[in-house]
């Protein structure tokens, strides 16, 4: 992954908590934990985007129950783009980013790992210096990476049936999953994160709408 700074930029629409309603009130939704009664949110245009970061590990443990990406520093966020207009729409998920800031003058933003990815970063080698801090990336190049054996088969199948499973919301509808952050274990950094989607396409109209930047700085409570 690189590096991105950017100027911050104006919000158009106010980040707020979503209290006392799980995912369960969207259309085609489970019931969350407890824990995730509190969300954050955005909505305009016709979409409301929600995003809970997983800051336990309890969260895990039902989509990973062998290897924990949260044991190893990688961070899930559960989203939902909920669609309640007439009109079919297209997330461009690779355009979403993970926005922290690590100091006054710095802020860099982190690109969602694909399943492959996060298997690389649960399962390569090498223990972690507890007291040594370190920014999320960049990834040295050439880092090693594990073998695709049968646990990184296993775990890179966990993960992509836990991601979002599709970009394209059609109209009055949800689509919810996760998407993954390498914190290397900083989560921490959690206090400053905004998730940033600059790219939501109207494909009938092929109209963009105003991109959404979701204040992640809340997460979940009881």
């Amino acid at each position: 992954m690189g590096k991105v700074y950017y100027n911050h930029m104006r919000k158009l629409t106010v980040c707020l908590p979503l209290l006392g309603l799980g995912l369960a009130a969207i259309p085609g939704a489970t019931q969350q934990p407890a824990s995730l009664k509190t969300a954050s949110l955005q909505s305009h245009e016709g979409m409301t985007i929600t995003a809970r970061p997983w800051t336990e590990a309890a969260l895990y443990k039902e989509k990973f129950p062998k290897k924990s990406p949260y044991a190893a520093g990688v961070l899930a966020v559960q989203v939902a783009f909920r669609n309640d207009s007439d009109d079919s729409v297209k997330i461009n998920l690779d355009r979403i980013r993970l926005s922290l800031r690590i100091d006054e003058d710095n802020r860099q933003e982190l690109t969602p790992l694909a399943a492959g990815e996060l298997a690389d970063a649960v399962l390569k080698p090498g223990a972690k210096d507890p007291t040594k801090r370190r920014l999320p990336f960049p990834v040295p190049a050439g880092a090693p990476k594990t073998g695709k054996d049968k646990n990184w088969m296993e775990l890179q199948t966990e993960a992509q049936n836990a991601a979002v499973p599709t970009s394209v919301a059609a109209p009055h509808s949800t689509i919810q999953g996760l998407l993954y952050f390498d914190l290397r274990g900083q989560f921490d950094l959690l206090s400053t994160a905004h998730l940033y989607i600059p790219d939501i396409l109207v494909m009938q109209k092929n109209r963009s709408l105003t991109y959404f930047e979701i204040d992640l700085s809340r997460p979940g409570e009881t």
